[in-house]
């Protein structure tokens, strides 16, 4: 380690982390969903919104903790990337409760929902109504069937639940780096005791 190495490093730049950014996405993207297509009195309503805001205020607090703990960032990381599982799963359940298609992973929408680049729930409410209004891309295959089904009241949910869902799978694939990345620092670093050993006995060193 360098001799100039800082007790406790830079931390908490968690909003230019892209699995931050995706995140606060699923967010706004799932509260626009609840409120629209889940009963604002169930327990599912609170239990999804709530899932989905744990996996942003996990990424900005394990970021804000890993300059003196890296056992905590990674620990919250990893809540954060249960969070959005349980979300995830929430929305599995929607599409399966009300028999409507759950996108295969070659779906082309999936591709497109992703180069859109999308960063607001805003874009993404614009994607899904572009969607809505094609009748080429309307009709899904369902897990079960390849009947195509034309467009109809439910194809907004449909729509809404899948593009959700493509943004959940990026901001756990971007977590799991993170947590690989997180876990590779503390196996060669250590974490704050050992930072101190080393900036203590570096120290001494140069009073010698």
């Amino acid at each position: 380690m360098s001799e100039n190495e800082p007790l406790i490093p830079k931390h908490g730049g968690y909003r230019k982390l892209k699995s931050f950014q995706i995140a606060q996405l699923v967010y706004d993207v799932t509260v626009r969903f609840c409120n629209r297509y889940v009963d604002k009195r169930s327990r599912t309503h609170d239990q999804m919104v709530q899932a989905a805001r744990s996996g942003v205020q996990n990424i900005a607090e394990g970021s804000k903790a890993s300059g003196t703990s890296k056992k905590t960032e990674l620990k919250l990381t990893n809540v954060a990337r249960a969070s959005l599982e349980e979300l995830r799963l929430d929305y599995e359940d929607f599409l399966r409760q009300r028999s409507l298609p759950l996108w295969t992973r070659d779906d082309p929408r999936r591709d497109d929902l992703i180069a859109r680049r999308c960063t607001t729930a805003d874009e993404v409410a614009h994607w899904v109504q572009s969607q809505r209004n094609n009748p080429s891309t309307s009709s899904t295959k369902s897990r079960s069937s390849t009947k195509s089904t034309p467009p109809t009241q439910s194809t907004f949910p449909e729509l809404a639940a899948n593009a959700a869902l493509v943004f959940i799978a990026v901001a756990c694939s971007l977590l799991d780096r993170q947590l690989a990345a997180q876990a590779a620092a503390f196996e060669q670093e250590g974490g704050f005791t050992e930072r101190l050993y080393r900036v203590r006995k570096n120290a001494r060193g140069r009073n010698y």
